[in-house]
């Protein structure tokens, strides 16, 4: 009888956990140092073109890094685009009362929203995104990945 109850719980667990609709990559830098020259690029693949997402962009960093804010420029090429379209985001990573991302010991991550609104991708196919820092340090030290994360917007 004990065993037929942990079944029955692990099945109800396993059945209430709904499904996340979400691309995540992250690229990692040698020696935690972001070169200029040192440029990120993650493609996805888009098949709904329905949906809207929910665009962030992933640091992770050490408590060591000297900044409370990271400038970054994000260059996109969409399906069958040869042009590259380009954004520059000021994004904040600490406050007066510390840093604003999640930690463990000393390493912090931060889910930073790009965009107010979900973005809504036009046309099915391969996506590309560059990332470039562009602070005004070379190499930007401390910073021990970046990456792109996007969330499917549920319907309600």
């Amino acid at each position: 009888m004990k065993y037929l109850s942990i079944i029955f719980s692990i099945t109800v667990l396993l059945g209430s956990c709904a499904r996340t609709d979400l691309f995540e990559k992250n690229i990692s830098f040698p020696k935690h140092q972001w070169d200029y020259a040192n440029k990120p690029t993650i493609s996805f693949d888009i098949t709904d073109t329905v949906s809207y997402y929910n665009v962030f962009l992933v640091v992770r960093h050490t408590d060591a890094y000297h900044y409370n804010n990271l400038w970054v420029r994000m260059k996109s090429i969409a399906p069958g685009d040869s042009a590259s379209s380009t954004q520059q985001f000021d994004l904040p990573l600490a406050s007066q009362t510390g840093w604003m991302g999640t930690g463990m010991d000393d390493i912090y991550e931060h889910r930073i929203l790009l965009f107010r609104r979900p973005v809504k991708f036009m046309f099915q196919g391969n996506y590309t995104i560059t990332l470039e820092q562009v602070m005004r340090q070379n190499p930007l030290e401390e910073i021990m990945n970046v990456g792109i994360r996007l969330e499917k917007v549920r319907q309600q």
